[in-house]
């Protein structure tokens, strides 16, 4: 995509927001909570007939939630569709549709869909999903930015922490990534979401240092690491220490050393609860400081 994304229209009161399983099996009454969730912010939620199903580790047949999610595109007046959780199974529906301009929201295993959107020249929201609408009060950090996206289309700003590891600087560029397992898996297809001259967060849940290791060397050797404008290294989790490291940011610092762009560490965005939602291909200015990152619109402070 070498052209502006196009950005999904705001929601208004009373529109329509899908609730669909694309992938794996979901606890039914987090779907009813995300629907309430919904609701409460004046949106009008639509259970698809197969989200709550269970088919093995699926929530349905491939023919089955390819139907939903057809059915949620094709419908005018669905302008916004919420998958109830990742796992396994997204990468099944690609290359059998096409998006039209709506809000697509999820993370983990949904990157294969914001892959899709992106190729189809389409922003789309990577965050969280039925657990956290659910679970979480309207007021939380990740339900708030959101609510947010959804009203008013834009990237909201963000401020966080700094690390010991972050490398400073200041650029900005278009924002893309999500799991980095996932991502992996599509590196060298036309679908593929990570690209050179861009803003990179990663994140990624129970994968081993090597593995991650691994993935980077594929994309150091496809000409995407050594090329990035900024590393956003969100939240790895459920990983254990090795032989070789200790720490998995250190291993992605020791991957980054060569490179002179900033690079920001333990950035809130991943398989945690402060999951905080971001535009695929929208444009952002990272500034890393030694007192704090910023994430935001190029248009703001």
């Amino acid at each position: 995509m070498n052209h502006p994304p196009v950005v999904p229209a705001s929601l208004r009161p009373g529109d329509t927001v899908a609730i669909l399983s694309p992938a794996s099996a979901v606890d039914p009454l987090l779907i009813e909570g995300a629907a309430n969730a919904l609701a409460r912010l004046g949106y009008r939620p639509r259970i698809m007939p197969h989200a709550a199903g269970r088919l093995g580790s699926y929530s349905a047949t491939e023919a089955d939630r390819l139907a939903d999610l057809r059915a949620a595109l094709d419908d005018p007046s669905v302008k916004a569709i919420l998958c109830s959780r990742g796992g396994y199974g997204a990468v099944h529906l690609l290359g059998q549709i096409t998006p039209r301009p709506v809000w697509l929201i999820g993370f983990s295993d949904i990157s294969a869909l914001h892959s899709l959107w992106h190729s189809n020249g389409i922003a789309s929201v990577h965050g969280s999903m039925a657990r956290h609408l659910a679970l979480f009060p309207p007021d939380d950090s990740a339900n708030r930015a959101l609510a947010e996206i959804l009203a008013t289309g834009r990237q909201p700003a963000y401020e966080f922490a700094p690390h010991p590891l972050n490398r400073p600087g200041t650029v900005t560029g278009t924002l893309l990534g999500g799991n980095l397992a996932v991502l992996g898996g599509l590196i060298g297809t036309p679908l593929s979401l990570l690209k050179p001259d861009t803003i990179m967060i990663i994140e990624d849940i129970a994968e081993p240092i090597y593995k991650v290791e691994r993935i980077l060397h594929q994309l150091r050797l496809a000409g995407i690491l050594p090329n990035l404008r900024g590393l956003i290294v969100g939240q790895f989790t459920e990983w254990k220490p090795d032989r070789n490291y200790s720490d998995m940011n250190a291993m992605i610092a020791d991957m980054t050393a060569p490179y002179s762009y900033p690079v920001a560490f333990n950035a809130p965005f991943g398989h945690v609860d402060t999951n905080l939602p971001f535009i695929e291909s929208t444009t952002v200015t990272l500034s890393v400081a030694p007192a704090a990152v910023t994430l935001a619109p190029p248009d703001l402070p």
